[in-house]
């Protein structure tokens, strides 16, 4: 089966950066391998009810502000895959998840500034989801365990969101960011998908660390995705344990 993959990806100056950070993320699509299709549940595209892209040639949205010229340039110019994304409403519907398509949506910086750095030639087909901050951790486990079935059809199944994401503490090191990280990967390497369905009430600071949800919540399409017909989910591996900016972090996790 395809792995399933959560990063956390960073500031989108990453694209223009060198380091740890991006030197990661730009050999991760070697590492892994090359998939037929990508399934990305992004950070930075929310709805009420999932939302899937339908685009058949998505535009590469730039949605930031104050950042150098160079950065409004970039184009990441991957196919979509309507097909895909049909299949992926019927998934959804049959699990029971109200669900919609959305053919004008682009590819926000959430899906493209790791994409651009894993798979540089944007030859391989991109299908967005939305998250859902009304809904909670369970509902969007519900929808990564409905996706699961393409993992047999080569579909990297991926979240593109941040370990921990309290822009107001950027620049300082502070304990409770790495306290909860720390949590957050042996949890997922130990195969706890239900506490980490309970992040809120059971990882240490998780407000602190998260004072709004929809970074976090990328990190269940690929956990739930991950969970066999029994219910039981693979242990992770961490692949980045990097932070940046002193509180961000820039964990990566896969299942195989």
């Amino acid at each position: 089966m395809t792995p399933t993959l959560f990063v956390s990806h960073g500031s989108p100056s990453l694209m223009l950066e060198h380091g740890g950070s991006r030197d990661f993320l730009a050999g991760l699509g070697t590492r892994i391998g090359r998939p037929n299709a990508i399934v990305c549940v992004t950070a930075h595209w929310e709805s009420v009810n999932p939302v899937v892209s339908l685009a058949a040639q998505p535009e590469t949205i730039h949605d930031f502000y104050g950042f150098p010229p160079e950065m409004y340039r970039i184009r990441y110019p991957a196919p979509g895959d309507p097909a895909l994304g049909q299949r992926i409403l019927g998934l959804l519907s049959n699990a029971g998840i109200q669900a919609s398509g959305d053919a004008g949506r682009g590819i926000d910086h959430g899906v493209w500034s790791p994409l651009a750095l894993m798979y540089p030639a944007a030859d391989i087909p991109v299908v967005a989801i939305s998250v859902q901050p009304g809904l909670g951790f369970h509902d969007h486990l519900a929808v990564g365990r409905a996706l699961r079935p393409l993992r047999n059809e080569g579909v990297l199944i991926m979240g593109s969101g941040s370990a921990t994401h309290n822009l107001r503490e950027l620049g300082r090191q502070t304990p409770h960011a790495a306290t909860f990280e720390t949590w957050l990967v042996q949890a997922a390497q130990e195969g706890r998908a239900d506490d980490i369905a309970h992040a809120d009430t059971l990882g240490p600071h998780y407000l602190r660390n998260h004072p709004s949800p929809e970074h976090f919540l990328p990190i269940f399409a690929p956990l739930g995705a991950a969970c066999d017909d029994s219910g039981t989910t693979a242990k992770a591996e961490a692949l980045n344990r990097v932070f940046d900016y002193g509180s961000l972090s820039m964990a990566a996790l896969l299942w195989r």
